[in-house]
């Protein structure tokens, strides 16, 4: 049974710990609840959905219905003498994902162990780190369509996967709950070792031939001493998408800058590093009040203690305008701004 309460303080509902209200706030975590919860939607819409929140900034309150998805669950529903297919539910942390699977030897999300967030974000946001992302693994996800009051299952092909994108973002924006997901992963491990970064922290550990649990380790390293923790400083981790651009366009700015990091897509198309054009505009370390460019990692973007999400919000629009005018791209936001 639904429990519907109004005026609730979200505080404690976001990592980037920004002081906003909700309306009217349930908590869902049975199956059970999904009729009620589509009548309640009807009524006092439009619907919102928290996780985890940690891709989320909040500019000011919130109206209609905000839901926290507290749905529970991992288990195994499917295996073979190669791969093993995991649910998970929406409500569960996603990095307590990653750890079931390393205890168990399943192979496929070590690259992405500490990404914080609920496994309900994952694939809205197809999260991604160090290669490889969500949908390299992902099976099918399992969502509630509020209007329509049913559950619909979206394969890997159908959730229209980009960078940090899926048709949750944008066709069932506010529309499709995420119930849970299924991952198919593998008993014998095939690792994403590419990255310079991750190189270095095995050869640094002295490891030449790491294990899942071992590469999940250097990440967590490399992932620790670069972004700030959320408990101690409200972040929402990465806060701008690196852009892409095309060969031509990386061949001009390289003939100024030597050292800009290019990643090749594919032949016609590169993705360059947010973090060198935000550092490179001087962003980086630069605090005003409340809020600042994180002095270790510029992708980051902090709360000091304080900030309103409008502070922010301003805050990241002056970077956007400064990037665009040293360099002509135009950085494009990662968080999702409410």
């Amino acid at each position: 049974m639904l429990t519907l309460t109004h005026n609730v303080s979200l505080l404690n509902y976001n990592t980037f710990g920004i002081a906003a209200e909700a309306e009217n706030f349930i908590v869902l975590s049975s199956l059970d609840e999904l009729t009620q919860l589509s009548e309640m939607c009807e009524k006092l819409h439009p619907c919102y959905v928290l996780g985890g929140g940690s891709n989320i900034l909040l500019t000011g309150n919130i109206k209609g219905l905000t839901i926290i998805n507290q749905l529970k669950g991992i288990e195994v529903i499917k295996e073979d003498n190669e791969n093993v297919w995991v649910k998970a539910f929406a409500g569960e942390k996603w990095n307590d994902l990653v750890q079931y699977c390393l205890q168990n030897n399943y192979a496929g999300i070590e690259n992405l162990s500490l990404i914080p967030g609920s496994v309900g974000a994952a694939p809205i946001q197809n999260i991604g780190a160090y290669g490889v992302e969500l949908k390299d693994v992902l099976e099918n996800v399992e969502t509630f369509l509020i209007h329509e009051n049913t559950i619909k299952h979206f394969s890997n092909k159908e959730c229209a996967f980009g960078y940090r994108d899926s048709i949750f973002k944008n066709t069932y924006k506010n529309k499709a709950i995420v119930i849970s997901i299924t991952l198919k992963l593998s008993k014998t491990p095939k690792l994403i070792i590419g990255y310079g970064s991750l190189q270095n922290q095995l050869q640094h550990m002295g490891i030449e031939k790491p294990t899942i649990q071992q590469l999940a380790e250097a990440v967590n390293i490399i992932r620790t001493s670069k972004l700030p923790d959320p408990a101690k400083i409200g972040n929402a981790g990465s806060f701008f998408k690196n852009p892409t651009i095309s060969k031509f366009r990386l061949h001009v700015l390289s003939e100024q800058y030597e050292d800009i990091p290019g990643f090749g897509l594919d032949d016609m198309h590169f993705k360059i590093s947010a973090a060198w054009l935000i550092e490179k505009c001087g962003w980086k370390g630069v605090r005003e009040g409340n809020v600042g460019c994180n002095p270790l990692q510029p992708l980051v973007i902090v709360n000091y203690g304080g900030a309103t999400g409008k502070e922010v919000f301003e805050f990241s629009e002056k970077i956007v305008q400064s990037v665009q005018k040293k360099f002509g791209i135009v950085l494009e936001r990662e968080v999702n701004v409410w």
